[in-house]
């Protein structure tokens, strides 16, 4: 039968998508025969939200964007009523047509495989793709050392930052002495810039679930956490409801599917710190400690939780583990290269025309994912650099866009894979303050346990700060490769010990900005503020604008005649010229 769905996750909300739905109900609600209307997640589009698909009977798929109430009376009446898609509006077709075809069609998604298809708050959805086949067939098999194997061959390797192979931490944990055993879910998704793990929770919570149920019945666990962020509502909201439901249908609990196995998870909310996406931090947030690092070793595998063997993965990472049970290990590692199998999510930010998720094989190039799949840089200005790996991560310039995706390849440029956030940079930004930006959510980060993290953080914010109002002095930038070499061999854990990357990286490839903030004291990108100097042309029409702007009086003039800026009193604040509407202040 017809079908209307609408992506209804956090990005979708946040567009007006619950408006649309609202919309789409009444107006359907009026029909003889009402096609069935239905939730979903995000299929990745997040800047085409809100999306509203109409699926045909013949099983033909039309994905529609920027579906405002206002459009839906159309929509209904024309493709509906009449039969008549709206070419204007079409996104992506199962046909191959629609204006951002690409953007799905060069995707390979395994992870993202059921995120806009299904109803993410309907088990019997889930199971209709398949859901907890992958359970079943490792509950037949009876066969735990098997599914550690099959879990090796794959090559899966862990997709929360580090890259340790999933079936070694597997093996381990399983090895580990212990009748006592735990799994954790890291969702502790800090990064500015990403949202993977959040979008899959919201669209496709069952996955989740049902990869750490495989993961307990192979390491001999019977107890699972899901460390999620209390930012995330929609997410716990599903997750807890996925977790209901698997339980009355026998996939959780005691005896699952008539085994001896069983599988008990629980949700923790963690509050916001970004330390505690760091396994050791995680743990001692757990047990309703202050989340801060320990010593390693001993590791989690085998003193983790409570100090019992314990297996951290994050969410990408078993969403990926069904997947590989029914498909085979030869399946997966057939994508990607030597040593990074299978596919990667990326959530794409910046300054990039399409916005949002997207899963590629490993392998693939920067320049592909970013002008090939999302379609080049927005109001079609220079591209100048990608930041991946988040906070922990570094910047990776233009010149290195055919960098490939793996592990080894981006720990060569000085970033790192990370969880999968990737924002794009355009001309317009300054990487001195792409630096500072990222080094002053760390320093406000950090637990405060190392003192070189605590402290030399701190600096390293002080001299970067200095440098991007004007105050920069000969010697801060051998200052800066000093504390960065001092932060990253004295502290504790992973966010000390890649604090200083951002910032050494974008000292590796934009040196000349640095030199140029320091000797000139001027920004190349024309983005530091204190450093910008504004004045009025000759093509000023003497319209006033600018005038009745500027707050401290700087600007004086008659009507009909160019105006001055008095560089004394101008405080570059920068409203002069963003209400002037012919382009006749310059900023130096």
């Amino acid at each position: 039968m017809t079908r209307v769905t609408v992506g209804l996750s956090t990005c979708g909300i946040a567009a007006g998508a619950e408006e649309t739905f609202t919309a789409l109900e009444t107006k359907l609600a009026s029909l003889p025969d009402a096609p069935e209307l239905q939730r979903t997640g995000c299929v990745g589009m997040c800047y085409q939200e809100p999306l509203v698909e109409i699926s045909n009977g013949d099983g033909v798929r039309y994905l529609y964007g920027h579906i405002s109430p206002d459009k839906v009376g159309r929509l209904i009446d024309e493709h509906l009523g009449q039969g008549a898609p709206i070419t204007d509006w079409l996104v992506w077709t199962s046909g191959g047509k629609g204006s951002d075809h690409a953007y799905l069609s060069r995707q390979h998604r395994i992870v993202l495989r059921n995120c806009g298809n299904i109803d993410p708050e309907s088990i019997d959805e889930y199971i209709r793709t398949g859901g907890y086949l992958a359970l079943q067939k490792v509950i037949e098999a009876k066969d735990p050392d098997g599914l550690v194997n099959v879990m090796i061959e794959s090559g899966l390797r862990g997709r929360g930052g580090a890259g340790f192979l999933t079936g070694m931490k597997w093996r381990f944990t399983r090895m580990a002495p212990g009748t006592e055993k735990f799994i954790i879910c890291n969702a502790d998704e800090g990064d500015p810039g990403a949202f993977m793990d959040r979008s899959v929770l919201e669209s496709d919570p069952h996955s989740v679930v049902e990869g750490m149920i495989i993961a307990g019945y192979a390491i001999g666990a019977d107890h699972g956490y899901i460390y999620v962020r209390a930012e995330y509502p929609k997410a716990i909201e599903r997750l807890t409801i996925a977790i209901a439901q698997a339980q009355e249908r026998g996939f959780l609990g005691d005896g699952i599917l008539g085994s001896t196995h069983s599988f008990h998870v629980k949700l923790k909310e963690g509050a916001g710190a970004f330390v505690c996406g760091e396994e050791t931090a995680l743990m001692m947030s757990i047990e309703g400690k202050r989340g801060m690092p320990r010593v390693r070793p001993p590791f989690p595998a085998t003193r983790g939780l409570w100090e019992k063997p314990t297996s951290i993965n994050n969410v990408e990472t078993f969403a990926n583990v069904p997947w590989i049970v029914i498909n085979g290990a030869k399946a997966f590692n057939s994508l990607g290269t030597a040593n990074s199998k299978g596919t990667k999510v990326f959530a794409m930010a910046g300054k990039i025309r399409h916005g949002g998720l997207v899963e590629v094989p490993m392998g693939i190039s920067i320049r592909e994912i970013v002008f090939d799949i999302c379609g080049g840089i927005r109001d079609d200005r220079k591209f100048k650099a990608v930041q991946m790996g988040g906070p922990s991560g570094g910047c990776i310039p233009a010149e290195l866009q055919d960098t490939v995706i793996d592990y080894e390849s981006i720990n060569k440029t000085g970033a790192i894979m990370g969880s999968g956030g990737l924002v794009v940079m355009d001309e317009t930004i300054c990487m001195v303050d792409v630096a500072r930006f990222f080094l002053e959510f760390t320093q406000r980060e950090s637990c405060g346990k190392c003192t070189f993290c605590r402290i030399g953080t701190k600096r390293m914010l002080e001299v970067l700060t200095r440098i991007t109002e004007g105050g920069g002095r000969d010697g801060d930038i051998e200052l800066l490769e000093d504390l960065a070499a001092r932060v990253k061999n004295s502290s504790l854990c992973g966010l000390g010990q890649t604090a200083p990357n951002p910032v050494l990286t974008t000292l590796k490839y934009f040196r000349s900005e640095y030199e140029a903030h320091l000797t000139n004291k001027k920004c190349p990108a024309h983005h530091c503020q204190k450093l910008l100097t504004y004045t009025i042309t000759d093509d000023c029409s003497g319209c006033m604008l600018c005038l009745k702007a500027c707050a401290v009086g700087a600007i004086t003039g008659e009507r009909k005649k160019v105006h001055v800026i008095d560089q004394a009193k101008c405080t570059v604040c920068g409203e002069c010229y963003k209400v002037c509407n012919l382009g006749a202040i310059a900023k130096d």
